[in-house]
């Protein structure tokens, strides 16, 4: 009889500790949206932001977990140091030095050191320009500015390192990407709120139901895109020869290098948005006492075309951006070449060349493909007039990180189970890749 998948995810010591130690930590993520900076008027805030349309602040505030309208400790999030890591990572190709450190050993850990400490002054710019906005929201400050700005500065910025450090633990000590993970938390909470206002707008008559099923439907389908694009992969064979390692011979065997058809995942999606958010909310916040600060944020508003269009070209950017730092060429040949391995057909000094081309290929068309999905569903949205919270959490970009991320943690799940001698949690019990 097959066993139920749940019941041996907890049965399980170590996986069970894996997985409410994850969820323990996501429950005190969701504690921090809640609890506001000292010297905040409560009330005030939410008059200030009932009276307001929707726009560039409720964009933040989705990427934050609605932690940015509550002016909460976890404020700011962990967007800080993705656009701190976008900037280490440009940094390393510019920069051959820097390149050459992080091949030395210890070279990633004192990269990880940099990426913290850049963090915090990101966090410090950041958590200025929240000062300066609450200063001109009406009754918002119960402190004086020197005490308010200096208050709100430290609490945010302590708050967005602690929240790294949350990150780093669930990643070590728990299940899945810990960093992505906090930011899907924050997503999925959003979606009571979210299905409340639709339910609400449908009973007044603010929403054609047919425009809710359409919309529902293209839900479902984009999300069995994002499964097909997430999985899908190409194959390339390797043979490694017959070879005497020591005392031991070990015999020829056949496998592959799998290339997914997007092998950088929802991380350009993640990098696109960090950095449309940072000047937006640099640009939103200030903009009020600076005209040229106050164009920025009116030309890349979310729902304007520059945004979509630049937002589009920042995940195709970031696409080949980040596949190129983690999977290159010349690497994985010099890899293969190492351990006696050949590809069939493909001299050996014509390896990088041949998996180039290969990865080339199907980058391109993985990039557009993503891009698409990111955009095309919110483009959608907002023609149906959707309520803005709804839009957001049924966009593309949301869609991707969710799915994503999902996939990568069931993924870990899976591996746990199998080393433990369990079925998988899927049928046939492994989550398999689709060939191209």
């Amino acid at each position: 009889m097959a066993s139920n998948a749940l019941v041996d995810i907890f049965r399980v010591k170590d996986l069970r500790q894996r997985i409410l130690y994850t969820l323990g930590m996501l429950v005190v993520f969701r504690l921090g949206t809640i609890l506001p900076i000292p010297g905040i008027n409560l009330a005030a805030l939410k008059v200030y932001f009932a009276a307001q349309q929707s726009g560039i602040t409720d964009y933040i505030d989705f990427f934050s977990g609605g932690a940015f309208k509550n002016f909460s400790v976890f404020m700011l999030g962990v967007m800080p140091y993705i656009s701190m890591t976008i900037i280490t990572q440009l940094l390393v190709i510019v920069l051959p030095s820097l390149k050459k450190m992080t091949q030395e050993e210890g070279g990633q850990k004192k990269m990880q050191r940099i990426n913290r400490i850049g963090t915090v002054f990101v966090c410090i710019i950041q958590s200025y320009a929240v000062t300066v906005w609450a200063d001109q929201i009406p009754n918002a400050v119960t402190l004086s500015k020197l005490s308010y700005t200096l208050i709100a500065m430290l609490t945010v910025t302590t708050g967005s390192m602690m929240l790294l450090w949350m990150g780093d633990q669930i990643t070590q000590k728990g299940i899945g990407n810990g960093v992505s993970l906090l930011i899907f938390a924050g997503i999925v909470a959003r979606m009571p709120n979210a299905v409340y206002r639709l339910i609400q707008m449908i009973q007044a008559r603010e929403l054609n139901p047919v425009y809710v099923i359409v919309v529902f439907a293209m839900f479902v389908g984009v999300v069995m895109l994002v499964i097909l694009e997430q999985q899908g992969q190409r194959k390339i064979p390797v043979h490694y020869a017959k070879r005497v390692v020591g005392r031991k011979m070990y015999g020829s065997q056949n496998t592959y290098i799998p290339f997914k058809i997007n092998p950088s995942g929802v991380i350009p999606v993640i990098f696109a948005s960090s950095v449309l958010t940072l000047p937006l909310q640099v640009a939103g916040n200030i903009g009020a006492s600076v005209k040229w600060l106050r164009d920025v944020s009116y030309f890349l508003r979310p729902e304007g075309a520059p945004h979509m269009i630049i937002y589009g070209l920042l995940i195709i950017f970031f696409a080949y951006f980040y596949t190129q730092v983690t999977l290159n060429p010349v690497e994985i040949s010099k890899n293969v070449r190492e351990n006696g391995g050949s590809i069939p057909g493909i001299r050996s000094e014509k390896m990088e060349e041949y998996l180039q081309k290969i990865l080339n290929r199907i980058l391109l068309p993985g990039a557009l493909y993503l891009t698409l999905i990111a955009i095309i569903p919110t483009l959608v949205q907002r023609l149906f007039h959707f309520p803005q919270e709804l839009a957001y959490l049924m966009g593309g970009t949301s869609l991707l990180i969710m799915v994503g991320v999902d996939l990568d943690t069931m993924s870990q799940i899976e591996a746990n189970l199998k080393m433990h001698h369990h079925d998988g949690i899927v049928k046939k019990g492994r989550i398999r890749g689709r060939n191209l």
